[in-house]
C-alpha cells in the first residue's frame, strides 16, 4: 500500500485530535506489516502541527528523480539473496530507499513475491537427498526395465488410528446465506482412545492386516512376528507371488532395519526394497493407504477400540483393486519426480 494513502490517514487521525500513539495503532491493524513507524507518525503530526496541508515529501536537493535504478535492484538482489526473510520496511531501511521503491523493485523488477515456508518433513543435508535421488534413479530404471518389480513388492508400515480424529475444515464447511450467521465450530483435539494398524498391501490389494495388542510396542521381535503372519498371509492370498519370490517394502524405522529382523529375513530368503531416510513421500502406506484411510474416518467418534478396529476394516475392504493399481502407478511416478527435484521433496498428486 502506497506512503501516500497513510499519510492521508494519518493526516485524517490528527483532524480528529488523535494522539500519534493512537493513529500508529490504527495504522497497524489496517496495514500490518506494511504500516509507516511510530516515528514516520510523529514526523507527520509535527508537519501538520506547523500547517503543512500537502501530503508530499519535502524537496531535497541531489535527490534522484527515480530511485528504480540498476544499481539499486542489483543492491536489493544482493540483500535479499543474504536474508530473504527480511521485510519490505526493513530492506528500505537498510537501503534508504522508500518503501513504495523497494515494493516496486522487488515485484515488478525482480519478479518477486513473498510466501510462506512449506512444511516438510525434515530438512534434508546434501547427502540424504543425494541418497535420494540415488535411491529413486535406480528404483524408476528397475521398474522400467522388469515389468514385474512392481508386481512383486508388498509394502506395509504401522500408523494410530484414533476414536475421535477433528474434521478438516473443507469436511466442517457448510452452505449460508448472505443474511445467516456464519457457523462457529470449537476447538477439537484428538482422543486418546486409539489403536495402532498394521497393514501391508500390493498392487492388487490388502495382503495382511493387524492391530498391535493392548500393552505391547513395536520392536524388534514383536515386528518379527508380524513378519511371520505376512509370509504366511502372502503363501495364501497371493500363491504366484509366493512361487515366483517377492520383496518387501517398508521405511527405516529402528523395528523394521534392526539385526534381528534383517536375520530372519536373510534367513528366508525375503529381499527387502530399498528406501532412502527420511522420506514419507516415497513411502505408499504415507503417501497413500493411511490419508485415504484416515480422511473417511475424520470427525467420526468411536467409544471403544473394537469400534475403531471395525470401522477401520470395513473402509479397507471398500478399496478395490484398481485403487492399489494407481498407487503402484503414483509410486513410479515419484520416483522420478524426486530425481527431478534433485532430492528435495516435491509437491505430490
Amino acid at each position: 500500500m502506497s506512503n501516500f494513502e497513510q499519510r492521508a490517514n494519518i493526516k485524517f487521525c490528527f483532524k480528529l485530535n488523535k494522539s500519534a500513539t493512537e493513529t500508529h495503532k490504527l495504522l497497524q491493524e489496517v496495514y500490518g506489516d506494511t504500516a509507516v513507524t511510530h516515528k514516520t507518525v510523529c514526523k507527520w503530526f509535527g508537519k501538520f502541527r506547523d500547517g503543512q496541508e500537502s501530503l508530499n515529501d519535502d524537496e531535497r536537493s541531489g535527490r534522484p528523480s527515480t530511485s528504480r535504478n540498476d544499481d539499486n535492484i542489483a543492491a536489493i538482489k544482493t540483500i535479499i539473496r543474504g536474508n530473504r526473510r527480511l521485510t519490505i520496511r526493513e530492506i528500505a531501511e537498510e537501503t534508504n530507499l522508500s518503501f513504495g521503491s523497494v515494493q516496486t523493485i522487488l515485484t515488478e523488477d525482480l519478479k518477486m513475491r513473498r510466501v510462506s515456508a512449506k512444511f516438510v518433513p525434515r530438512l534434508l543435508t546434501l547427502e540424504q537427498k543425494e541418497t535420494r535421488v540415488s535411491m529413486s534413479a535406480e528404483l524408476f530404471d528397475r521398474c522400467v526395465t522388469d515389468a514385474t518389480f512392481l508386481p512383486s513388492i508388498v509394502t506395509g508400515d504401522e500408523s494410530w488410528v484414533y476414536g475421535y480424529d477433528p474434521e478438516t475444515k473443507t469436511q466442517s464447511s457448510q452452505w449460508k446465506t448472505v443474511s445467516s450467521p456464519r457457523p462457529k465450530k470449537a476447538r477439537q483435539s484428538r482422543s486418546l482412545v486409539k489403536v495402532m494398524l498394521l497393514a501391508f498391501f500390493d498392487i492388487e490389494g490388502m495382503v495382511h492386516i493387524e492391530f498391535l495388542p493392548r500393552g505391547t510396542t513395536v520392536n524388534a521381535v514383536f515386528y518379527v512376528e508380524v513378519l511371520k503372519r505376512l509370509r504366511e498371509a502372502v503363501r495364501r492370498k497371493r500363491p504366484e507371488k509366493w512361487r515366483n519370490g517377492w520383496l518387501l517394502h517398508h521405511d527405516n524405522a529402528p523395528s523394521h532395519t534392526s539385526l534381528l529382523v534383517q536375520q530372519f529375513m536373510a534367513g528366508k530368503n525375503l529381499a527387502a526394497v530399498p528406501h532412502p531416510p527420511y522420506s514419507p513421500d516415497l513411502a505408499p502406506c504415507d503417501f497413500w493407504l493411511f490419508p485415504k484411510l484416515k480422511m473417511t474416518l475424520k470427525g467420526k467418534r468411536f467409544e471403544t477400540n473394537e469400534d475403531i478396529k471395525s470401522n477401520t476394516m470395513d473402509r479397507l475392504k471398500l478399496l478395490k483393486k484398481e485403487d492399489f493399481q494407481t498407487c503402484f502407478r503414483q509410486w513410479q511416478e515419484r520416483w522420478n519426480k524426486c530425481v527431478c527435484a534433485e532430492g528435495e521433496y516435491f509437491e505430490g498428486d
